[in-house]
């Protein structure tokens, strides 16, 4: 920005004309108006798509007549425009506030994908915090189950069974389900009662042949459950077969994902790719082959269009290493990173805003945009055929017959 500025100045002192320029050098210590063009900064540089300054001064054009019910211009389409337009707009001090934020929040969210975007506030940071970190305040599966945070495995099990039977709607239910795969385990029942971080896997021994883990969504802790549950039931030798459902999973922290690709394909091989600002970057994993994992000659990955985000990267990557069968429906197709930028400049001094950007977009395996196009199953659950499919690529009925029964249940 200084240098911008000394090259304007420059300018203005060689042309030997500098009367009625506007510079947004000029007007920094309007508090407003600083924090607006920040924003416009972070666009530029870190959305994930180029962006040019024609294009984002027309967004904010549209988004400040929107919000201001007149038809007004810009004198340049950039952001000395954008600064100019701002600084000339007649905004009572009272509602100054109301209308930056607004503004600031509308601009953003009318970049694409549409909606993705915002302006965040102190609380929209805590609530994505408690989102990635699988945090929900305000519930209390202790007490969901009348149990304190003393009691053993045998207490949570009879207090389940209880509550299951006092349960008589279908969300009760669901709820005392959901209090019970949060707690049935003593070392994800410590971490929840330390930290209120609750699991984000569920697994069940179908039989003695197979092993059913379902992935609801990746947070900081998914690894270390991931390796628990999978040496718990590392003994004997007829466990072969592992059901890896991503089906409903909703995403999460991709952060870690180098880090739980590394058990299914090996230390330091190229996962997937991200793509920004025409640029892609490559992601190799972090460690190596998990010996709970080993045994397992037989992967079927479960995906549905409810799959999104961090799974969906996750599936691709799985296919494209033929880890396993992928089979299911396609992917939803949400396929952004998004990351908070602090603001510096800031409005209020009760407040405080950053920025939540569309910072990069994921790549599937064909090296297409996840984004809108999702993630394809090798083989679809739809087909008629699926069974003989699957036969073909695994001559094991038996785990034909509890993929029938897993999608007999409600899905996930």
């Amino acid at each position: 920005m200084k240098k911008i500025g000394l090259i304007l100045l420059l300018v203005v002192l060689v042309s030997g004309i500098g009367v009625g320029i506007w510079k947004t050098e000029n007007k920094i210590q309007d508090k407003y108006l600083a924090f607006s063009l920040e924003i416009y900064d972070q666009v530029q540089t870190n959305y994930w798509e180029k962006i040019s300054d024609e294009q984002l001064s027309n967004i904010y054009l549209l988004a400040i007549n929107k919000l201001s019910g007149k038809t007004n211009t810009l004198v340049s389409k950039d952001k000395n425009g954008v600064g100019k337009l701002i600084d000339d707009l007649k905004i009572g001090e009272d509602k100054k506030k109301e209308f930056i934020t607004t503004l600031g929040d509308m601009v953003l969210a009318n970049l694409q994908p549409f909606g993705r975007s915002r302006l965040y506030a102190q609380k929209d940071e805590k609530a994505l915090s408690n989102a990635v970190n699988n945090v929900e305040p305000g519930t209390d599966r202790l007490a969901t189950l009348g149990i304190d945070k003393s009691a053993d495995d045998k207490k949570i099990v009879e207090a389940f069974t209880q509550k299951t039977k006092e349960a008589t709607t279908t969300a009760q239910k669901a709820e005392v389900k959901k209090a019970y795969e949060v707690l049935k385990d003593e070392p994800a029942r410590k971490v929840y009662v330390v930290s209120g971080v609750e699991p984000t896997i569920e697994y069940k021994l179908l039989n003695p042949q197979i092993f059913y883990v379902h992935l609801t969504k990746f947070s900081p802790t998914t690894l270390e459950e991931f390796a628990r549950v999978t040496q718990k039931v590392d003994e004997g030798e007829t466990l072969d077969t592992l059901i890896f459902d991503l089906r409903g999973n909703i995403g999460g922290a991709i952060d870690g994902l180098p880090y739980f690709l590394g058990p299914f394909i090996g230390m330091d091989t190229y996962a997937y790719q991200f793509y920004h600002q025409g640029e892609k970057e490559d992601f190799k994993t972090k460690i190596g082959w998990m010996n709970s994992l080993v045994r397992y000659n037989k992967v079927i990955i479960l995906i549905d269009e409810n799959s999104q985000s961090t799974a969906e990267v996750m599936a691709s990557t799985l296919k494209k290493y033929n880890v396993g069968v992928v089979l299911g429906t396609t992917t939803r197709g949400w396929g952004t990173v998004e990351k908070v930028y602090p603001l510096q400049n800031q409005i209020s001094e009760g407040e405080t805003y950053s920025v939540f950007l569309v910072n990069r977009v994921t790549l599937r395996d064909d090296g297409q945009p996840i984004e809108g196009r999702g993630v394809d199953p090798q083989i679809s659950i739809k087909d008629p055929n699926w069974k003989k499919e699957l036969l073909k690529k695994y001559n094991y009925p038996g785990m034909v017959r509890a993929i029938e029964e897993i999608y007999q249940q409600k899905s996930p």
